[in-house]
This record gives structure tokens, C-alpha cells and sequence, in this order.
């Protein structure tokens, strides 16, 4: 009997290692050098507005952070934040493209465990050499079939990534902690989308769940992806 499944594909920023914890860290930095100016809901609210704004121009990932806070701290100051806040806020978003790489819990087992029945591709989004940076420092690299860096996480970008590598995305499966890019766009191409909690989610990536969806599933953590395949695949 033919598998149901032919590729797996795993997000990897906070569904096989840590990462929002970072910019979360980041704005509360932020939030404290910009404190003379205005409160922190209302800079996070503004900061979120810009993010928002710029991704057509920088897309995802801490170089296009670093320049919406920049932004952000002109917007908010009305042209008065000092040329030492503006130094900080970059140094800051240095360091976090040096921050280490720290796997989540079960992240490498399911990883081993899916590669020894199925092929699996790692898809992400984000600036390339940061990407690039954190899936060699994870250790991971060297298990994945394949390895897809995207701008974004669209209906038309799973149907092409699954089409090269497997046999289509009707026969594929996606795990990510984020509803918005790695669920639903994956069950909108006709694969079944899987929403692992982490706890720490960027406001962007949240949507409702298709909890309707015969497709959708939703695991506390990756160790339970191996027993959700296997009932994927019973007859």
C-alpha cells in the first residue's frame, strides 16, 4: 500500500529551536531606551504597525526588526531620538544575529524519526544568512532531504516545495508553531497542516485555528509528531 505521506516539512524559528524569546528580549530594550518618550504598549503597538509596514520591503527576520525599531524610535520622538539610542538599537540587533542556537525539547528525535520513513524538507522564512547561520549551528543540517529559505509562507509556495520534493502537498505534511504561515496556507494546498505550541508567538503569526479541518492537528510538542504520522498513515 502507497504511503499517504511522502514529505514532511518542519518550520524551524521556534518549532525546532528558540528564537521569538530574542526579539521579545530585544523590545523590552527597546522599550526601556525609548521609556522618556512613551509607555511600552503603546512603542510595542507602534513597533508591530512598522513590522508590518516593511515586510514587502525588508521581508522577515532580525535586519528588517532592527530597521523598524529604528523607525519606530524617529516616529515616536518626533525626530529627537539621540544618535546613541539609534547606535544601541543597532548594536542590539547585532547581537541578536549572534545569539546561540538552543534546540526545543524533542526537536532532534522527531527530526531522526521522520527522515527514517519519509522525505523531509526544512522550510523557512527569513534573511538568508541568519537562517543559514542558526541551521549550522543547530546541528540539524545534514538530516533534511532538503532545505527551502523563502521570502514567505504562501499556498504557492507549499504547492512548489512539495511538488519538487515529494509527490505534491495533497500528500505532505507541515509542522510549525505559527497558525498563520505553516498551517493554514499549507491546508489551503491541500496538505495537512500541524501547529505545534511554543508559548512565545509574534503577533503577526497568529490566526484562528481550522479546528474544522479534518487536516489540521495540533501537538503540545514535537514529541508527539511521531504517533500523529503513524495515524496519518493507518489504513
Amino acid at each position: 500500500m502507497a504511503q499517504v505521506l511522502s514529505t514532511i516539512g518542519f518550520d524551524a524559528d521556534d518549532t525546532l529551536w528558540h528564537n521569538e524569546r530574542f526579539f521579545q528580549m530585544t523590545q523590552v530594550h527597546f522599550a526601556e531606551l525609548l521609556a522618556e518618550f512613551t509607555d511600552k504598549p503603546t512603542l510595542m503597538q507602534r513597533l508591530l504597525a512598522a513590522e508590518k509596514r516593511n515586510l514587502g520591503h525588508y521581508g522577515f527576520g532580525v535586519k528588517g526588526f532592527t530597521l523598524s525599531m529604528i523607525e519606530t524610535a524617529i516616529e515616536v520622538t518626533s525626530g529627537r531620538v539621540s544618535a546613541a539610542v539609534i547606535a544601541q538599537i543597532m548594536d542590539a540587533g547585532r547581537e541578536m544575529l549572534r545569539h546561540p542556537v538552543d534546540l526545543l525539547p524533542h526537536a532532534r528525535a522527531a527530526v531522526e524519526m521522520a527522515r527514517q520513513t519519509h522525505r523531509i524538507v526544512l522550510i523557512t522564512k527569513g534573511d538568508l544568512l541568519d537562517q543559514e547561520r542558526k541551521l549550522a549551528q543547530s546541528g540539524l543540517g545534514d538530516l533534511f532531504h532538503a532545505i527551502e529559505i523563502v521570502s514567505d509562507k504562501t499556498r504557492d509556495t507549499y504547492r512548489g516545495i512539495f511538488a519538487r520534493h515529494g509527490t505534491g502537498a495533497d500528500h505532505a505534511l507541515m509542522v510549525g508553531n505559527s497558525m498563520r504561515s505553516d498551517v493554514l496556507p499549507m491546508i489551503e494546498a491541500g496538505g495537512w497542516g500541524v501547529f505545534v505550541h511554543h508559548g512565545h508567538e509574534w503577533d503577526f503569526e497568529r490566526a484562528e485555528a481550522p479546528s474544522e479541518d479534518a487536516r489540521y492537528h495540533a501537538l503540545q510538542d514535537l514529541g508527539e509528531l511521531s504517533d500523529l504520522i503513524a495515524k496519518i498513515e493507518s489504513p
